[in-house]
């Protein structure tokens, strides 16, 4: 009986301490007859401008007054800094499949990466198009055996017969579901190519392609469902390994230097600004599951400091956070996929 309630002792110990935070409800407003959707990604500029990225399953494109089909089901809204809706970026565009992260660089450009068309997609504050990375998987191959596309690789992604074997690394821009984006102090740019490969792509500022690093697997530099990215004022390259329950750090040509474990299974990863950064990590994306909800705040070392929230449909629970923006150490936006809305969280 002493040995089961030193074990519950030694439980209590270990759980984080909570974090009284609260949270803004409907804090964006959405105009009448447009819905939110899937708010698979969330990002403010510096004005306090928030951008959505949401998979609304809106398949159909109109124009005038017909409709035609479409296999866009995304779309990337913008709000003032009230939560005020202002308008929409990309309308039907080519590249908006199913979303799934958006992030606002320092010059206040705006990114989307859609793990299904398998691009990444630079925008203009301005909504212009600057740059896509990567290419969206045709029906069919139609390339030449061992060539055909820049990079040497003979196909990709949907069964082209030369396509590299799964968790393998695509050459160059080709990705295969990738699932976020980040910039150092010199605008490199790294993306996380992990939902069909298993590894980190870097390219310099105008879209060259670099290096990449990583396979998938549980050792170190090694990952099993990349899911989000963030990256330090020293150009330390944080990675959400999601199936392997871990961040993992390296610095910024792919080293691997450390791993913070004992979050869960982190897939929203978020480093905040300022002299004093913390990192964010959430452990609710169980979507056939409600047993997690809660995100951890935490030095840079990975030491624990708090955490808040819990898995539910309220306000102040979570339901598959899919990710975080931090922009303000203690003023989060965190975009959820199970409960279609964006929480703003202020920490106490």
């Amino acid at each position: 009986m002493k040995t089961f309630f030193s074990l519950i002792l030694l439980a209590t110990a270990l759980r984080a301490q909570e974090i009284a935070f609260d949270s803004a409800p409907n804090f964006l407003k959405m105009p009448e007859h447009i819905y939110m959707g899937e708010a698979a990604g969330v990002a403010t500029n510096s004005k306090g401008h928030v951008y959505v990225y949401t998979r609304t399953g809106d398949a159909f494109a109109t124009t005038g007054t017909s409709r035609t089909f479409s296999h866009g089901g995304s779309r990337l809204f913008e709000f003032d800094q009230t939560g005020k809706y202002v308008g929409e970026i990309g309308q039907n565009s080519y590249g908006f499949l199913v979303a799934q992260s958006v992030k606002v660089d320092p010059q206040d450009n705006i990114w989307i990466v859609d793990k299904s068309s398998s691009l990444v997609v630079k925008f203009a504050p301005d909504g212009r198009v600057l740059m896509p990375l990567g290419r969206k998987p045709e029906a069919i191959f139609v390339g030449a055996r061992g060539g055909g596309i820049p990079g040497g690789a003979g196909g990709r992604g949907r069964g082209g017969e030369n396509a590299p074997p799964p968790g393998a690394g695509s050459p160059g821009d080709l990705f295969n579901g990738p699932s976020d984006v980040a910039w150092d102090a010199q605008g490199n740019i790294f993306i996380s190519d992990g939902f069909g490969n298993a590894r980190i792509a870097k390219f310099d500022k105008n879209g060259k392609f670099l290096k990449s690093w990583g396979s998938r697997g549980p050792e170190q530099g090694q990952f099993n469902n990349p899911r989000s990215l963030a990256i330090d004022a020293e150009g330390n390259v944080y990675v959400a390994d999601a199936g392997n329950q871990r961040i993992q750090v390296f610095d910024n040509d792919g080293k691997f230097k450390s791993q913070i474990t004992g979050v869960g299974s982190p897939a929203a990863i978020c480093i905040s600004p300022g002299a004093h950064p913390f990192l964010y990590a959430s452990n609710s994306n169980a979507l056939n599951s409600l047993d997690h909800g809660e995100i951890y705040k935490m030095e840079l070392d990975g030491k624990i400091l708090g955490q808040f929230g819990r898995a539910g449909h309220l306000m102040k629970e979570f339901g598959a956070v899919n990710q975080i923006d931090c922009r303000r150490a203690n003023e989060l936006l965190v975009g959820e996929l199970m409960n279609w809305r964006v929480q703003k969280i202020t920490l106490h």
